[in-house]
This record gives structure tokens, C-alpha cells and sequence, in this order.
């Protein structure tokens, strides 16, 4: 005999509308990150550009479903999204699932498509991304102040998520690098050159004030609930970004900047780099730890939700930082690094789409979300990401 299911089990709702937000394009960024960091690694093993060409088309599969899904009450639904204490920081995947993809379409779309579509799609899609990175970079932080002004949230609401809205124009940096060889010579192309890298300025600085918040909370507060703790991962995504725009940057001016510019750029590549790499690797051995015991204590270990998307993609611009910067110093241990990081990528990729799915099929991805409420000045944010109220209790 089956067993049965039981009524109040939950369910795949027929309309999923409703309840697709805009957390879900992680899942793209962090399928789309496999495929275009395979491209960067420093060796070549037969069958994996084969590979990574396939995962791509996944990515880019999973954006088209994702928005077609999401446009039927995206406009009725933005609105709320963007209100969420929670939901509203997670209006930075959008538009860098669009630029991920679009960075898969030119360095591995063009196996299947031909160069010239893909150097048009990948054009469409970092312009609607980058615009959209820009609109979210401004729109995300402007209404979190102003609510904060009036509604001030407890000092270790502070969590991961937050760096969700501007890390967008640093994924157009590092994306729209590629796309400054195909642009027309002259004043276009320098001016796509220089905008990436003012683009960095604007994604690095805003970054770098909300990795101190969050150093400050853990270091007073803890880790804070089990459910937020994968969005620590999301700090490695600006830091191993920022690696990876600054020496495709770098790369890209050898034929814009005039001496001594040009060749300052690939030496800043470096010398920024490695240092930023190094605290990278810190924070990722943080992470790891704070992960491992979180889930060691956590009765059950460390619950599912959609934030587990937070070990890809951040993980990801690690491998492709570290393959930038081994490419620019020869080090063979560089590049070891970077295919153990890759390694490790494939697996929490592997791990976490499988968990998805699971889920998916049985519905716990798919709650209404409610509205927020506030309890005694806390935010309690219940709805997509799962039960993620920030609180001062140390794990």
C-alpha cells in the first residue's frame, strides 16, 4: 500500500503567479555562473565546454520560464516585493540573471546559435540588465531609508540579503567587458570602457558599506536565524566580481587607453586584486564555518529555502576571479585554487537544484507571501524565503 498524503500536505498551486518572486532568479544566476565559469578555468578537460554549453541553455531556459511565469501579475506583484523588509533586497537578481545569461550566450551560446546572434542577444540582455541593475542599485536602498527613517529596524536585521541591490552594476562591469572588443572603434567603445569601470565604483562603494554593517552584526548579534544564514555567502559575490571586472578591464583597455593608462589598468587588475582575493578566502572560510556550525546545531540541520542559491553564484565570481588573476600572474597555484573552488561550485550547484526540485514538486517553495509584521519593533519576514525573522539569539 502507499501511503497516503496527508489534506494538509502542501502542494504545486496551479497558478504559480503569485508566488514566483523575484528570489527565484537566483536560481538562474547560480545555474548560469556554472556554465560561464567552466569558461575561465585555467585547464581545458575534454567535454567540459560540451558541459557548461548545456547548463547554459538551462540558465537561459530557467530566465525565459521565470519571467514568463512571473510577467502574468509582475506588475500587481512588484509593488508588494519591493515593500517586504526581506523580499525587496532580492530585486538584485533579476537583472544579473539577465547579464549572466547574456555572458553565457556570447563566450558559449555562439557553439549552438552562431557569433552573430549571440553577440546580439548578449547585447540586449547586459543593456536591460545593466538599466535594470542602475533602477534597483537606486530604487532598493532610497526605499529602505526612507522606511528605516520612519520605521527603524533592529540593529541585527542586518543580513546578506542587503548587498542584493547593488551588486548589479558590477556584474555589468565585469560582463560588459567582454562586450567592449565588438563595439564600433572610438568615442563608443571608450565610453562603454570608462562606464564600467564608474560602474564598479558604483556597485564597490555601496558594497563595502553594507559587508561593515554585516561584519558588525555577527561580531554583536551572532549569525542570527538559521534560514538567513546562507545569504553570509552573498558577500563573496561583489568581492569576487570586483576581481574579476577589474582584470577583464584590464584586458579590454589594451586597445582603448592610450599609454601609460593601458598598461596601468592591467597592473591594477593585480594589484587590486589580490588583496581583495585574500579577503575573500577569508570571509569564504567564515562562511563555511558559520554554515557547518549553524547546521551542526540546528536540530534537523540547516533548513531549506530558496537562500541556499546563495552558495552558487557567489562561490562562482570566486572561480572566476581567481582564474582572472591566474591568468594575469601564471601562478600554479592560483590556478589550483581555481579548480578546487570550481569543484566545489559544481557540487553546491548540483546540491542545491536537486533540493529545488524536491521541494518544488512538493510545493513548500510556493507559500503566498504575506504581508510583513511587526511584532514588538522586529520584522518578521515569513513568506518565499522561508522563516527568516531577524533575531539577537545567538546559534
Amino acid at each position: 500500500m502507499h501511503p497516503r498524503t496527508p489534506p494538509h500536505a502542501p502542494h504545486p498551486p496551479r497558478d504559480l503567479a503569485p508566488h514566483i518572486a523575484p528570489n527565484w532568479y537566483a536560481s538562474v544566476m547560480g545555474t548560469g555562473i556554472v556554465a560561464t565559469a567552466a569558461v575561465t578555468l585555467p585547464i581545458h578537460l575534454p567535454g567540459l565546454r560540451a558541459a557548461a554549453t548545456a547548463v547554459w541553455a538551462l540558465a537561459a531556459a530557467l530566465l525565459v520560464a521565470i519571467t514568463a511565469v512571473a510577467a502574468v501579475h509582475g506588475r500587481r506583484r512588484a509593488r508588494p516585493h519591493a515593500d517586504h523588509p526581506v523580499m525587496a533586497h532580492f530585486w538584485g537578481a533579476p537583472p544579473m540573471a539577465l547579464m549572466t545569461v547574456g555572458a553565457g550566450t556570447l563566450t558559449l551560446g555562439a557553439d549552438w546559435i552562431g557569433e552573430r546572434a549571440a553577440l546580439a542577444a548578449a547585447t540586449v540582455l547586459w543593456c536591460a540588465g545593466t538599466a535594470l541593475g542602475l533602477l534597483v542599485a537606486v530604487w532598493i536602498p532610497l526605499r529602505a531609508m526612507t522606511r528605516q527613517a520612519a520605521e527603524p529596524d533592529a540593529p541585527d536585521a542586518v543580513f546578506g540579503g542587503r548587498l542584493m541591490p547593488v551588486v548589479p552594476p558590477m556584474v555589468s562591469a565585469a560582463t560588459g567587458a567582454a562586450l567592449v572588443p565588438h563595439a564600433p572603434e572610438g568615442q563608443i567603445r571608450l565610453t562603454l570602457l570608462l562606464g564600467c569601470y564608474a560602474l564598479v565604483g558604483v556597485s564597490l562603494l555601496a558594497a563595502l558599506l553594507v559587508i561593515a554593517q554585516i561584519w558588525d552584526r555577527l561580531t554583536r548579534y551572532g549569525p542570527g536565524p538559521a534560514a538567513m544564514v546562507p545569504t553570509l555567502w552573498i558577500v563573496l559575490g561583489p568581492l569576487g566580481q570586483s576581481v574579476t571586472a577589474v582584470n577583464a578591464l584590464g584586458n579590454a583597455a589594451r586597445d582603448v587607453l592610450p599609454r601609460p593608462y593601458a598598461a596601468g589598468a592591467e597592473a591594477f587588475g593585480l594589484l587590486y586584486g589580490l588583496p581583495v582575493w585574500g579577503f575573500a578566502m577569508l570571509w569564504l572560510a567564515l562562511a563555511a564555518a558559520v554554515t557547518a556550525r549553524t547546521a551542526g546545531a540546528t536540530r534537523g540541520g540547516l533548513p531549506f529555502s530558496l537562500t541556499w542559491w546563495s552558495f552558487t553564484f557567489p562561490l562562482g565570481t570566486c572561480v572566476t576571479g581567481t582564474s582572472a588573476l591566474a591568468a594575469r600572474t601564471g601562478a600554479t597555484a592560483l590556478e589550483a585554487v581555481a579548480v578546487v573552488l570550481y569543484a566545489g561550485l559544481v557540487c553546491a550547484w548540483a546540491t542545491v537544484a536537486t533540493r529545488t526540485v524536491r521541494a518544488a514538486a512538493r510545493g513548500t517553495l510556493f507559500p503566498a507571501p504575506p504581508p510583513p509584521v511587526r511584532a514588538g519593533g522586529r520584522v518578521r519576514a515569513d513568506g518565499p524565503l522561508g522563516p527568516v525573522a531577524p533575531a539577537t539569539a545567538r546559534n
